[in-house]
């Protein structure tokens, strides 16, 4: 079989595909001599209104500000609970630290690799304010029974969707039962700009003159602040973004048929695949298999020329930085730990082609008829 060289990201071809369009964009942003809070972020953040369904849609540079600023602007902060996940990247809790609130991590189900929403109330105390379900590889959480438990309890919800814009569930939008949705514009997301960028999606009215201040020092008109950070997207990042967000779904439904095309090639190997809820929309930021042999198959992949690299090897509760605060529990999270162990991520991206995808399974075919 000759070596394919396949590469974990399609930012290149990406750009390349729309390279015309995007460089239009960026002059149009470098003519207009405004670079930040112009006419570009308020367009995207219309057309991103549009997009989601969602009432308001306020960009920030990053997903972490956006997952922070939304808690801050519902009146989480310290001494506060916050119950989310560890299979997640660290933002996710770093966002409850910079608050100075405790984030209490639930053990995923090894099925979804979501969090597991069985185990969520017997964490729930006095002490909890808000959960962050996050919305994994692009496979949504049950958001109705995420809303039912925080109703009963009395919770907000904030979702962590950077990795799941696009997504739906079979008979919900993400955003439709939160405070506040979520999401990150890295160049790595589904929908990614050219550095960094985020945005917060909500249907408060009440909590978005807040978001406007924490992104802009505390401002809302020119010299007047109070407190706040410097968290604008810039209109060069707004521009590229308003380029990419009208290919998004087409994106999505490119990126669930190579995944389809993996599942398919792989069902009889005994490596762990994706699951998909029924009706589900998942839109596969990341195609993640699971196998006791991960480094042993990474490194066979890349020496046939094909990058496949690790999402979470280290869960948060097992990273070094952990305990961030001094009050954090060390939980006892054994399906997350084994997930960690095991998880290698397969190149999925719209540019992938299917002959890709093919030489990728392929390869991983003979590794596992090596290991026999």
């Amino acid at each position: 079989m000759a070596e394919v060289k396949v590469p974990f990201y399609g930012h290149v071809r990406q750009y390349h595909n729309l390279k015309a369009e995007i460089d239009g964009a960026i002059n149009r942003v470098l003519e207009s001599g405004v670079y930040t809070l112009g006419a570009e972020g308020k367009k995207l953040e219309a057309e991103l209104q549009e997009y989601t369904g969602m009432k308001h849609a306020i960009t920030v540079n990053s997903g972490t500000d956006a997952i922070w600023f939304a808690l801050l602007a519902l009146g989480v902060g310290k001494g506060d609970e916050v119950i989310t996940t560890s299979n997640t990247f660290w933002a996710t809790a770093e966002s409850v630290w910079l608050i100075g609130a405790t984030p209490v991590f639930v053990d995923i189900d090894p099925k979804t690799r979501n969090i597991d929403l069985a185990k969520i109330e017997e964490k729930i105390t006095p002490k909890t304010k808000a959960i962050i379900p996050v919305h994994l590889f692009g496979l949504p959480v049950d958001m109705k029974e995420i809303k039912r438990i925080a109703d009963k309890h009395n919770l907000f919800i904030v979702e962590d969707a950077a990795q799941a814009l696009g997504s739906r569930g079979d008979t919900f939008k993400i955003g439709e039962y939160s405070d506040a949705l979520c999401t990150s514009f890295i160049t790595a997301k589904n929908l990614g700009c050219f550095g960094d960028g985020g945005a917060v999606f909500t249907n408060r009215d009440d909590i978005v003159e807040k978001l406007m201040r924490f992104r802009n020092h505390g401002s809302i008109k020119r010299s007047v602040h109070s407190v706040g950070w410097n968290s604008r997207l810039d209109e060069i990042q707004a521009a590229v973004l308003s380029v990419k967000l009208k290919h998004l779904d087409e994106w999505s439904d490119l990126r669930a048929a190579r995944a389809a095309e993996y599942t398919e090639q792989l069902k009889d190997t005994g490596i762990g695949l994706p699951y998909v809820n029924p009706g589900y929309k998942h839109v596969f930021h990341l195609y993640v298999i699971e196998t006791q042999g991960r480094d042993d198959l990474q490194a066979y992949l890349l020496e046939k020329g094909i990058v496949a690299l690790t999402n979470y090897p280290i869960a948060i509760h097992q990273q070094e930085g952990f305990p961030f605060g001094a009050g954090d529990p060390k939980p006892y999270l054994p399906h997350t730990e084994k997930h960690a162990a095991s998880v290698l991520s397969l190149p999925v991206y719209p540019e992938i082609t299917s002959e890709e995808v093919t030489y990728v399974c392929d390869c991983v075919k003979e590794w596992v008829a090596l290991q026999k």
